[in-house]
């Protein structure tokens, strides 16, 4: 099958993490042991069809240098986990409009090159589909990256918690213009918000009722410090709802970035407390810490949906992508149950669900 051409905005620990995954298991196939790999093959392609052709950030340090340079450089901290040669992909400049803020200034400087033509850039890589991993608070930079991508035809994923596959403005610009979007705001593969749901919906499906909950996280790396400072109410907004889709109630339920800690550099630990009542009313308390390396916790999820778009522009399908979309993001289109979006991007992988 054809490779899969992608471009990336944001080379930063989520990017580092999904190159060096392709690489790490680029021969990977069905069958293989292939620890943390979800699915060796998905919609017909594998982990090495998917070829990145274009790079964009601000940073100094990853503006003008080879890609495979620039997923090391500062601030990136993610786990070095393979080897990567050079890729023969210069970083560009993109326009930094609000992407970087006063705070993220702290760890890093802005490039002083002037900004490139990311349309050109995009039409003459041959670029099929654009990946936002800028951070999570970069509203106007995300939706800059959407339009050059509607420009140049190009698919777009939106990994960031903002709305753009989610609202309906820009979900009917991609249908006319015949183009996948897909997203918003990336699910880790075994992140916060996959564990509290599935938690939630273990202790519905047994009968418990839940009265309240709450979940916190507590880490290092630029993206913990946009989401503390400048995207905490969003980010809060956006992981409360995504968890409230699996209990089939109201309940006090809240769940959020709670504090920034520099030297835990790309860990993240996430504190769950729930509290409901089981049989005759018997109270039960669950309180739980998990300790996970937040970059590479992206990389799966991330091939998922670069491959299950590639299948939507095979297929010629436009417009937002409801079962991808809900099966690998907080924010969907079509928000559901967990057990639901798995059915539903089955259901889209065999052609029995349109989007």
């Amino acid at each position: 099958m054809n490779g899969i051409k992608v471009a990336l905005f944001g080379i930063g620990n989520c990017a580092s993490a999904l190159i060096q995954g392709v690489e790490y298991y680029k021969n990977t196939r069905a069958g293989d042991e292939s620890i943390g790999l979800s699915h060796p093959d998905f919609a017909g392609y594998h982990v090495e069809d998917i070829e990145f052709v274009a790079a964009f950030d601000v940073v100094e340090g990853k503006v003008g240098v080879d890609l495979s340079e620039a997923i090391f450089a500062d601030p990136n901290n993610v786990m070095r986990f393979a080897k990567i040669e050079k890729m023969g992909v210069k970083v560009s400049k993109g326009p930094v409009k609000d992407g970087i803020d006063e705070k993220l200034q702290i760890l890093t400087n802005i490039s002083k090159a002037s900004d490139d033509d990311v349309v050109k850039i995009l039409k003459d890589s041959g670029a099929e589909i654009g990946v936002c991993l800028l951070p999570g608070s970069a509203e106007e930079a995300t939706k800059f990256y959407a339009q050059a991508c509607l420009d140049a035809g190009v698919a777009f994923i939106n990994g960031v918690p903002i709305r753009i596959a989610s609202d309906p403005e820009w979900a009917k610009k991609f249908e006319e213009k015949g183009i996948p979007l897909v997203g918003d705001d990336i699910q880790d593969q075994l992140g916060s918000t996959v564990l509290h749901r599935n938690i939630l919906q273990l202790l519905v499906a047994r009968g418990v009722k839940v009265d309240k909950s709450y979940q916190l996280d507590v880490g290092g790396g630029a993206e913990s410090l946009d989401s503390h400072y400048r995207g905490r109410m969003r980010k809060r907004g956006v992981k409360s709802g995504a968890i409230s889709q699996d209990l089939p109630y109201d309940a006090p339920l809240v769940a959020g970035s709670s504090d920034f800690v520099p030297f835990m550099d790309n860990s993240r630990d996430s504190y769950f407390y729930i509290h409901g009542r089981q049989f005759g009313g018997a109270p039960i308390k669950i309180d739980i810490r998990m300790e996970v390396t937040d970059g590479p916790n992206a990389g799966p999820i991330l091939m998922d949906a670069i491959r299950g778009t590639k299948l939507a522009l095979k297929r010629g399908l436009s417009g937002a992508l409801e079962s991808i979309s809900a099966y690998g993001f907080k924010m969907p289109p079509s928000p559901t149950t967990m057990y639901r979006a798995e059915r539903w991007v089955e259901e889209f992988l065999l052609g029995k669900r349109k989007l």
